[in-house]
């Protein structure tokens, strides 16, 4: 047997649980878990993230690393903020965590964190910094250029993006914001002529039309310079301007049930002026439709189901590619 701890360790230590315990209450987490069948792992993620909170242009997708098949992928987050009064207003930073793991092939399995700090002023006007980072993203095997040989090798990114918001309410029910955002794709040293940089920016606008119908619309400008524009010799100019137009209409149904609609369109640009690269004189168009719909269990459990469809396609292409999503989940906070 162990020696029993002196009366002061165990009052040492309690008073320290106590302590973490309040500490912890001062902060608000939230989480999600969603398990989802995709029936292309290769534009999964891309499809996840285009909605107008995220990231929606996702890097240059060859028709290559499409129709890769169907997987089982779970997809956690976690955010964790907490609030801080001051002279100003009220400063509230938060850090979330999010990945996607796929059950059949770990290749593809990727994750990202978000920091972001948002100071409201007053109840009608805030200002949100965020920094978003996702570090080895595996696009899959693709043909590279800079051999000349035109080998299959493993394609893969690291995303770093900087993103600023300005939020006003207008009138009650209405409000409007503008985004500003710079970002850096750097990808492995195969596909070095694809590395980016980009800047966006655009206005979004949230509308409560009803008690029970809201509508949100976004437009975002973005436009991506690629190092190939200056490598003629690799004819890979992954360089765009990129036109992203968002609609978001929510229903409450009854008291407990909400459906989340919305549909997105890209239409993305390519500029490259290097004669014999595919992407010369051509562009892209991408159309995303997608509804959840979300049953209130308490007021910090939301189980909810839902479905996106996704269908991209490049000027040069025969056919485009297509990625459906059909997902369960549970959203929970404390």
């Amino acid at each position: 047997m162990k020696p029993s701890r002196p009366v002061c360790e165990d009052a040492a230590l309690s008073v320290l649980l106590l302590t973490a315990a309040s500490a912890s209450a001062e902060f608000k987490i939230e989480g999600q878990g969603i398990l989802f069948y995709t029936d292309d792992i290769g534009i999964f993620s891309a499809t996840r993230r285009l909605s107008r909170d995220s990231d929606p242009t996702q890097p240059a997708i060859d028709s290559q690393l499409t129709n890769k098949g169907s997987a089982i992928v779970f997809e956690p987050d976690l955010d964790v903020s907490k609030a801080f009064a001051n002279r100003y207003g009220t400063t509230t930073v938060d850090v979330k965590g999010q990945g996607f793991i796929f059950a059949d092939n770990a290749r593809f399995n990727q994750s990202s964190v978000r920091v972001q700090a948002v100071h409201e002023f007053n109840p009608e006007t805030r200002i949100r910094f965020r920094f978003y980072y996702a570090p080895n993203q595996f696009l899959g095997d693709n043909e590279e250029h800079q051999s000349g040989t035109d080998q299959i090798v493993p394609e893969s990114l690291t995303s770093y993006i900087w993103s600023a918001r300005i939020e006003h309410v207008l009138t009650p029910g209405l409000e409007v914001r503008l985004l500003g955002r710079y970002g850096m794709r750097r990808y492995n040293q195969s596909f070095s002529e694809r590395n980016t940089d980009f800047w966006t920016i655009g206005p979004h606008v949230d509308w409560t039309i009803k008690p029970w119908v809201k509508l949100g619309l976004s437009y975002h400008y973005e436009r991506g310079l690629a190092e190939g524009r200056n490598e003629p010799q690799f004819h890979d100019d992954v360089s765009y301007i990129n036109n992203y137009l968002s609609a978001d209409l929510d229903f409450d149904l009854t008291e407990r049930l909400t459906l989340l609609t919305a549909l997105h369109y890209e239409l993305n640009i390519w500029t490259s002026n290097i004669v014999g690269d595919e992407r010369y004189g051509a562009h892209e168009n991408v159309y995303q439709g997608e509804a959840i719909l979300v049953y209130r269990l308490t007021d910090s459990m939301r189980p909810f189901v839902g479905v996106q469809r996704s269908n991209r396609k490049q000027s040069f292409e025969t056919e485009g590619a297509k990625n459906t999503n059909v997902g369960i989940g549970l959203n929970f906070v404390f």
